[in-house]
């Protein structure tokens, strides 16, 4: 039996709708209700006039809605694939323990050791890497899909597989 080829996931702007929970945080605070449009080619932090004091809260991470058809998607490539999920989590005092529980609330199929919550991407070997930051697929050496987001929405300057959603994934990859 041939080995499974090593697909490595991001999980916030992957999985994870990260403009989503920044919107609904935002108006919360702010009452300014905010639309992913506004933000275009503007990190995810940044494009909000709270988003650095949001990523700070407890319950930020751990309440992130899931991006549509992510889990289904997940769980059909977690057959078909070694899965990793691959997040940075060391920046935020919150970020590691709720991005370990959000990942088991939504998609319970993985294990524990399919989750690697790190610092920096860098290390991370595989075959096919879908992240939404160019910093962390510029440096892997497999396949890289982008997954399209409104911080990467205005620049084409780099190589990899532009992909809006998890149906164009699974057309690719399955």
């Amino acid at each position: 039996m041939a080995k499974k080829l090593r697909l490595i996931v991001d999980m916030d702007g992957v999985l994870a709708d990260v403009y989503e929970q920044f919107i609904q945080f935002e108006f919360r605070e702010s009452g300014l209700l905010m639309k992913k449009s506004e933000v275009h080619g503007t990190d995810e932090i940044l494009a909000f006039p709270n988003g650095n004091i949001h990523v700070h809260e407890r319950g930020f991470f751990r309440t992130i809605p899931v991006i549509s058809g992510a889990t289904e998607s997940l769980e059909k490539l977690n057959k078909a694939y070694e899965v990793f999920i691959v997040s940075s989590a060391m920046e935020f005092p919150n970020c590691l323990e709720e991005k370990y529980y959000w990942l088991k609330e939504h998609f319970p199929f993985l294990s524990w050791k399919q989750i690697v919550l790190c610092g920096s991407k860098e290390v991370v070997q595989g075959n096919i890497m879908i992240d939404d930051h160019f910093k962390n697929l510029d440096s892997f050496t497999g396949r890289t899909l982008l997954f399209d987001q409104p911080h990467n929405q205005n620049s084409n300057d780099h190589s990899h597989e532009r992909v809006c959603n998890w149906d164009e994934i699974i057309q690719l990859l399955l």
